[in-house]
């Protein structure tokens, strides 16, 4: 299995940015202003959305329409002709282009790195839409796609049940579809894999359906392959978030809120004086991420949801934090005294609870390829959650250290020990961090 990324570093919304900084930015970097690379570009977006409110607001009260004026408004036109001048190779805007593109590549740095993110290789639109560009172009060769009078490339899947669909404008700019045809290929040739999963909101579902489809008539190798992990989107208590309206919630916000709850809930419980400053970082930050992890992928991947920061953060809940609650308690029981591996125990008789944490354990393998062919994390977590809820009814009825007898105890021991290995291997496995102690 490989992990690969696809950064959209070129488009009309790069552009956007680029053209906004060059009205109000004032030579402004991150270094100067004291703002993660990403967020500052992120915030020159959000200005240039209001700039356009503004200047379409000033052209609908001369007269035009308001679809005309989103098109004719000077800022607009400003940023379509910087796409232009990029995809032509113009020198300073190529320039400014790479400078902030390096602003933002630093920040998601600093992001991925917290939350545990990696890749084998990550992609550049800026280099695949080359590439989709030739598709393009061998596409009309083979008249699977049609250029039209005002010299914009298009395919029309009407027979296929969906719609006609640009590839290419009439400027000659490459469109999103353009660029993921030429990753598709790109993928293939250097992984040459059997299934291509793209992790995307369910909001792009058409665009696969169609990138599959045209794939497939241009015969890509592996078209068949392509298969869209859709997910819903997540919206917090307050309602959805907008990027352009300024009204989204960052991804290192919304740690820093994760570290501040988890911080505040540990400190309730009491159980944490004799950990160092770090020791305590650490564990704020490794209950705050396995918070968030386990909150957004408990659920079905396809479902909406509402993502809670106070709710995810709830030791007795169905949360992240509940299962690393329980690990670290078995990992207490472990360095109190330790199971004997070798034990052959003359006690062949099982109690319910102890029969129900072996049958539990015993699916583990069933419930890893359970996950895997339903592309289905949360299956996984369900798991991990219900294992966590088994061992701690089990652990409040039978003693393990004070048990009934040496051979009992040993079992119950090696029934700990093992069900601290399963959880901690099922959150790895989600990307999630298990504490030793808390």
């Amino acid at each position: 299995m490989f992990k690969t990324c696809i950064s959209n570093d070129r488009g009309i919304h790069i552009c956007k940015s680029m053209i906004a900084w060059q009205l109000f930015g004032d030579g402004a970097t991150p270094e100067s202003t004291g703002i993660k690379g990403d967020h500052l570009v992120g915030d020159y977006y959000v200005m240039f959305g209001s700039e356009h409110k503004k200047q379409i607001a000033e052209l609908v009260e001369k007269g035009m329409s308001k679809e005309e004026a989103e098109k004719e408004a000077p800022i607009y036109k400003a940023a379509q002709q910087m796409l232009v001048d990029w995809e032509a190779g113009k020198p300073e805007v190529v320039e400014l282009w790479k400078k902030m593109n390096s602003w933002v590549y630093g920040g998601f740095d600093v992001t991925y790195k917290r939350i545990g993110a990696d890749f084998d290789k990550t992609y550049y639109e800026s280099e695949t839409y080359l590439l989709g560009k030739q598709a393009v172009e061998e596409g009309l060769a083979k008249n699977v796609f049609v250029k039209k009078d005002d010299g914009s490339v298009w395919i029309d899947l009407t027979a296929d049940g969906l719609d006609e669909k640009v590839v290419q404008r009439k400027d000659g700019t490459a469109v999103y579809i353009t660029q993921d045809i030429g990753l598709a290929e790109q993928k293939q040739k250097e992984f040459n894999c059997q299934q291509s999963i793209y992790v995307v909101a369910d909001e792009q579902n058409y665009h696969f359906k169609v990138l599959k489809l045209i794939c497939e008539k241009l015969g890509v190798p592996g078209a068949d392959g392509i298969f869209h992990l859709s997910y819903g989107m997540v919206e917090l208590p307050t309602g959805r978030m907008k990027t352009r309206e300024g009204t989204v919630v960052d991804a290192d916000d919304m740690m820093e809120e994760m570290v501040n709850v988890a911080k505040a809930k540990t400190e309730e419980l009491g159980k944490v004086k004799d950990f160092t400053e770090d020791e305590l970082k650490n564990l704020y930050d490794t209950l705050a991420l396995g918070a968030l992890k386990f909150f957004l992928l408990r659920v079905d991947p396809k479902k909406r949801m509402v993502f809670n920061p106070e709710e995810s953060i709830d030791f007795h809940g169905f949360t992240g934090p509940f299962v690393q609650y329980t690990h670290a308690r078995i990992k207490s029981i472990l360095r109190k005294q330790k199971a004997v591996s070798s034990l052959q125990s003359t006690d062949n008789h099982l109690l319910k609870l102890e029969k129900d944490l072996v049958v539990s354990l015993e699916q583990y393998p069933v419930v890893i390829e359970q996950a895997v062919a339903e592309h289905n994390p949360s299956v996984l977590a369900i798991y991990a959650f219900n294992l966590a809820k088994s061992f701690n009814t089990f652990y409040a009825e039978l003693s393990v250290m004070n048990a009934e007898s040496e051979d009992k105890k040993q079992l119950r021991l090696q029934l700990s020990e093992m069900t601290a290995n399963v959880i901690a291997s099922a959150m790895n496995l989600l990307g999630i961090k298990v504490p030793e102690r808390m």
